[in-house]
């Protein structure tokens, strides 16, 4: 049976409507549940940015008011030094955390890059080693990891910590990547071995490029995993203001018998505000790459 060209234009319209049209009832209820979702997930963020403009005594009383006795103190204070050395735990965090992602994505890509390529020994035992690490919490290495850097002489500095972050980021990294290196044809490595390059030509100078989603992944997760991390940097850096990053100078608001919401919630937002930004350089990249990397293990 054969259906001409008006017959076909009949049909179409009915695969139309079932497949994409929804009833009004059911779309008011997935908006709504949507808008409610969305108003879940940012108030708890409006009210710390509201909390951050109020003095200590204001910030949690029972009835509160959205402007009362809004001021830009608490930020003033914090930047100017006030309460505690701010801007120098900043500039740890920052050094600290780029030295994570810049460390552990390269050790990440190089690895994931021979586990798609190449056969060797070991090779699946290395990849399901890389998840079974995942699985323990990070509290349990507190103890080995210190006992590592003491014999390192490292306990207490700043690549010390690097070190350790590094070893919470390269395992997901390069299961991430090696799941993403994986999509990427092997004629583009034998062809670059064609006109000339080296294996490592190869992966620098066209598997890189092609592989820019999946860095951005992996860079925007090494980046959270040493700017917001406590635990790891309260145990392995000393307790010298100069020393501390933001996640642990913010301890100084909360003190024995009182805590200073005012200040605590405007160094939060400021905390906030680079992971935002790396977020922002990467967005575009992290659908792609979060898919891409999740196609083959």
């Amino acid at each position: 049976m054969t259906l001409d060209a008006s017959s076909l234009q009949m049909v179409k319209p009915e695969r139309r409507l079932k497949r994409t049209d929804r009833s009004p009832l059911a779309s008011i209820g997935l908006h709504a549940g949507l808008i409610v979702a969305s108003l879940v997930a940012v108030f708890p963020v409006f009210w710390v940015l509201v909390t951050s403009f109020k003095p200590d005594a204001r910030a949690v009383e029972t009835t509160p008011q959205l402007f009362n006795e809004s001021s830009l103190d608490n930020y003033t204070r914090i930047l100017g030094g006030e309460k505690g050395a701010f801007l120098t735990w900043f500039g740890n965090s920052v050094l600290i955390a780029l030295l994570t992602t810049v460390i552990a994505v390269f050790l990440s890509a190089t690895t994931g890059y021979a586990a798609s390529r190449f056969r060797f020994p070991g090779k699946r035992s290395l990849m399901m080693s890389f998840l079974v690490v995942q699985m323990f919490p990070f509290a349990v290495l507190i103890v080995p990891l210190y006992n590592i850097l003491i014999a390192l002489g490292l306990q207490g500095s700043s690549i010390g910590l690097v070190l350790v972050y590094c070893t919470t980021a390269v395992p997901f990294c390069t299961y991430m990547l090696k799941g993403y290196f994986d999509t990427i044809p092997t004629d583009i490595d034998e062809a670059g071995r064609v006109d000339g390059l080296s294996p490592f030509g190869v992966f620098w100078r066209l598997i890189m490029p092609l592989a820019k989603p999946g860095l951005a992944v992996t860079s925007f997760y090494a980046f959270l995993t040493a700017w917001g991390e406590v635990a790891f940097a309260s145990a392995f850096l000393s307790a010298a203001d100069e020393s501390k990053t933001l996640a642990v100078g913010l301890q100084v608001f909360v003190q024995q018998n009182r805590t200073e919401w005012g200040h605590l919630a405007a160094a939060s937002i400021l905390v906030a505000i680079p992971a935002v930004i790396v977020f922002y350089l990467v967005q575009r990249f992290l659908v792609t790459g979060l898919s891409s990397g999740a196609v083959k293990g």
